[in-house]
């Protein structure tokens, strides 16, 4: 990577939406040895607007521009998973770090392709699982650690959500866009929940699914069911339904000695029941949600502590998402 003598990394980013307004945009700018010095999108004055607004010095509308230059020493990808493998592949020709939304790619086979083109180089690979970076999960994790309900047996998640007005208007959407996210909202919502138990409750040894479209009001997949083993011996199972009258996030981890119950997405109360009763916490997100997961790729690119998301832990719940679609 060039720059390594230099005590400030200087990002560019591809997709410069809004996911990078508020949730993870600022968190790079506010990391110390962080810096956003280019941001690149298709439409030109857009990214000369986001460019004015956030106070960054360049502003491109090709991609390859942007990862060709210089003065960029790290790359983040912040577009609709079907060009992920596209512009990721050119950054590691380039030779340089990056991050990339998840999921890392549409599917297991680009995931791959992905990740092995990091490895080749020996590059830093990120992916933005930042939910492995957020307190509220640590408190699960640690509940789990020092077997706050025993030994662990079986993890359930239920999510589901009402149809939008856009999928009942039939207006473009490319969560919705099988040639984009061939899950659906599958691939951009379940993929979170899916690598957090992984981090939890460690890799998975089996995984098995049933997939359709149940509405019909869009070409992606929108009823999902998953059964799965961890390695561990865990069993899990999974139910994402995006045509239900109600909107529900439930995850219940169940063990020989009690009960973990939280959400993935609602900020709500995390619980645990055991012998001693009924704990309840509200651990409350930080304003810019990606905070922690960027101070932590700081921490590892700076030689300190690893990153709890990376390209391979990535690629696994790539497998994982197929696995459930059944295309692998």
């Amino acid at each position: 990577m060039e720059n390594t003598d230099q005590k400030t990394i200087r990002w560019g980013i591809i997709g410069c939406g809004d996911v990078t307004e508020v949730k993870s945009g600022p968190a790079y700018q506010q990391t110390e040895g962080f810096e956003i010095v280019a941001v690149m999108r298709r439409n030109a004055e857009k990214a000369a607007d986001y460019a004015r607004r956030h106070n960054i010095a360049k502003h491109y509308s090709d991609a390859d521009e942007l990862i060709a230059d210089a003065e960029v020493d790290a790359v983040y990808i912040a577009t609709p998973p079907d060009s992920h493998k596209l512009y990721a592949l050119k950054v590691a020709e380039a030779g340089k770090p990056c991050c990339i939304e998840k999921p890392l790619a549409p599917s297991y086979e680009d995931s791959l392709a992905v990740y092995e083109a990091f490895e080749k180089k020996k590059l830093p690979l990120f992916v933005a699982y930042y939910r492995r970076n957020l307190p509220r999960f640590w408190k699960v994790k640690e509940w789990l650690e020092n077997n706050a309900i025993g030994e662990v047996r079986h993890v359930r998640w239920f999510l589901s959500k009402p149809p939008s007005e856009v999928d009942l208007s039939g207006e473009h959407n490319w969560r919705t866009d099988a040639k984009v996210a061939p899950g659906g909202y599958f691939d951009d919502l379940a993929s979170h929940g899916l690598d957090l138990f992984a981090y939890l409750l460690g890799d998975y040894k089996e995984v098995f699914g049933i997939s359709l479209n149940q509405q019909g009001l869009y070409s992606a997949k929108d009823a999902i069911t998953g059964t799965w083993r961890h390695q561990n011996g865990v069993t899990g199972e999974g139910t994402w339904n995006f045509g239900c009258d109600r909107r529900e996030d439930i995850v219940e981890i169940f063990g020989s000695k009690g009960k973990i119950s939280f959400a993935i997405f609602e900020e709500e109360d995390i619980v645990l029941q055991n012998q001693d009763g009924e704990t309840r916490e509200f651990i409350e997100h930080p304003k810019h949600v990606q905070e922690h997961h960027v101070a932590s790729m700081k921490e590892d690119l700076f030689g300190g502590e690893k990153h709890p998301s990376t390209g391979k832990t990535a690629l696994h719940t790539s497998w994982v998402m197929d696995k459930i679609l059944g295309n692998i």
